[in-house]
């Protein structure tokens, strides 16, 4: 089913990516990374799901993360912080097609998986599904590792935009079905569309929530 939040978290979220958001570094192997410290949370899909994209729409800033027609524009683990919250925004390289040497491919690859498995602070990772394709293999075994990993992680649809009212329902349900086989999964789909701004806030407020647990609030 589609997640769901009080008012209260709804509001929270608003709040807390009303302040401005800052890019801090980009990261080409895992020893570059920032000191870990407070939680993070990470955006990850398959190239040009549209992970930028709704990153900008989630901090209301449309420069914050780089957007590019090109699969694979995203080449590093990029890191955004703000100031006085301990959290931090990942924008992971996507996985899947990408327009680059096959070895620099599976070097983004390799980089995700290091990451997503090793990071003592990653608390959740968000995995982005375009809603006009669903779940496809390659990120079945995406899921697969993040079940392995214990690692945290919550579907994000995106492109809700493209599908039609009833088309929708269709396919958060199919959604649905497929992650039955996944029962880590975090409970609730967010179906968004970052160009006509469906579910961002309760993208921001899932985030809020995540936060307030963590942080003991």
């Amino acid at each position: 089913m589609s997640a769901a939040f009080t008012d209260d978290e709804i509001l929270a979220g608003r709040r807390l990516f009303e302040r401005p958001w800052t890019f801090l570094k980009g990261v080409p192997s895992l020893e570059f990374l920032p000191p870990a410290g407070g939680i993070e949370i990470a955006f990850a899909g398959r190239s040009n799901v549209g992970k930028s994209s709704l990153i900008n729409a989630l901090v209301r800033q449309n420069g914050l993360a780089r957007t590019s027609n090109t699969p694979g524009r995203t080449q590093e683990l990029n890191f955004f912080v703000t100031e006085h919250v301990p959290l931090t925004v990942v924008d992971m390289p996507g996985y899947g097609f990408a327009k680059a040497p096959k070895e620099k491919v599976e070097a983004w690859t390799e980089l995700v998986f290091a990451y997503l498995q090793g990071r003592a602070t990653l608390a959740r990772v968000y995995l982005l599904i375009d809603a006009r394709h669903g779940i496809k293999p390659v990120d079945e075994e995406i899921l697969s590792m993040l079940d392995v990993a214990a690692v945290s992680y919550q579907i994000v649809l995106t492109k809700l935009d493209k599908l039609t009212e009833a088309a929708r329902p269709k396919i958060i349900a199919a959604t649905e079905t497929a992650l039955s086989k996944h029962p880590a999964a975090y409970p609730g789909i967010i179906a968004t569309s970052s160009e006509k701004g469906i579910g961002v806030d309760h993208l921001r407020a899932a985030i809020a929530r995540l936060l307030a647990e963590r942080s003991g609030a």
